[in-house]
């Protein structure tokens, strides 16, 4: 008797298809939101070519939570 399963995981072909383009559409979304991700991350604080750590926005970064928090309450 003939099976047209195919591969140590027992599934047909056209199933293994369809899971690579499943596949294959979820990692080139990951793809995107991470370079995104790192696009905004850049704008705001460039980790390469930056003169200085920019420490005044980190001693700033207490005030700055403070009015997020007083517009939320």
């Amino acid at each position: 008797m003939a099976s047209d399963k195919v591969g140590p995981q027992g599934i047909t072909e056209e199933e293994a298809k369809e899971f690579h383009s499943l596949y294959m559409q979820y990692t080139t979304l990951y793809v995107l939101v991470a370079v995104v991700a790192h696009a905004l991350v850049w704008m705001w604080r460039p980790w390469f070519g930056a003169p200085k750590p920019m420490l005044s926005s980190l001693q700033d970064g207490g005030q700055s939570i403070a009015t997020a928090i007083s517009f939320l309450v």
